[in-house]
């Protein structure tokens, strides 16, 4: 518990390791993707389309959430981009917007759901922001079937 308290804080870039790095591996194939790749994912989408973070209304979904990496490295992005700091001045109501309105993810358990999202929450201890757009949902079924889009749409009644 004192690594976990110790290692909360994501926004805190001097952190060179995180909580994962203390689960030894499993026997399921629910294997966190690394720091320095889920990075360099976020960093690809940036490359692509260097506005990407600028948009309060762009949205963003991780339709396998193991840890949280990913969607915490989106909330950093979005957070600290300077353009999305000039439209949302407050941090707390930016923070807000980002987890409320832009972010969305998808667990395949729900153990794998309370891990992702107590890590993605873990700054708020009093529950001030919503936690509707992160839901306990394997998709793996509806990908194989060709139905994603029909599960989203099930799922999600805002997203675009």
């Amino acid at each position: 518990m004192s690594i976990r308290e110790r290692l909360a804080d994501y926004f805190d870039e001097s952190h060179e390791e995180d909580v994962f790095n203390y689960i030894p591996p499993q026997e399921t194939n629910q294997i966190y993707t690394p720091k320095q790749v889920v990075k360099m994912m976020v960093q690809k989408l940036e490359d692509e389309d260097p506005h990407v973070f600028e948009d309060p209304d762009k949205t963003f979904i991780d339709l396998f959430m193991k840890s949280g990496l990913y969607i915490t490295e989106l909330v950093k992005r979005l957070f600290n981009n300077p353009v999305m700091k000039e439209k949302i001045p407050d941090n707390n109501e930016r923070l807000k917007h980002i987890l409320e309105k832009q972010l969305y993810g998808l667990a395949p358990s729900d153990i794998i759901y309370h891990i992702a999202t107590n890590y993605i929450f873990s700054f708020d201890t009093e529950n001030r922001i919503s936690r509707k757009h992160f839901k306990s949902v394997d998709t793996r079924p509806a990908v194989k079937e060709g139905k994603l889009d029909e599960l989203l749409a099930a799922t999600f009644d805002d997203l675009e």
